[in-house]
């Protein structure tokens, strides 16, 4: 699967932002889609994942109350929506997709070796 990210950009804190990441192929539903980041100097960490069917989602705390993984599986798309970001959040934002884990499998699902499938990166910062 083929996986192309948009939606970053420049934003006040406090402000928003949507990502979006388009997924080529007809066998999206069958993914666990997640989101992650790398801020500069540091390495890239989890923000959140949703399941195949997106009735479940899952995010690490930082963000908890603030973003909201979703997905259309008839459009392919897999969303990140940003809210009350702060200059912490400035980062490159990747989408990924994972076919193997169990949702059930938090650990796996939050860590970036269990994704096969990567889309480019996208810029998020977050102006003081």
């Amino acid at each position: 699967v083929q996986l192309q990210a948009s939606g970053g950009g420049l934003v006040q804190a406090g402000g928003s932002l949507r990502l979006s990441c388009a997924a080529s192929g007809r066998t999206f539903n069958t993914y666990v889609m997640g989101w992650f980041r790398q801020a500069p100097g540091k390495e890239r960490e989890f923000v959140a994942a949703i399941s195949r069917s997106g009735g479940s989602t899952y995010s690490t705390d930082s963000v908890k109350g603030r973003f909201t993984i979703s997905r259309d599986n008839a459009k392919n798309t897999v969303y990140l929506q940003m809210n009350s970001l702060k200059p912490e959040d400035t980062a490159v934002y990747s989408c990924a997709a994972d076919s193997g884990s169990r949702w059930s499998d938090q650990r796996r699902i939050s860590s970036p070796n269990e994704y096969e499938y990567w889309g480019q990166r996208t810029l998020v910062t977050v102006s003081s």
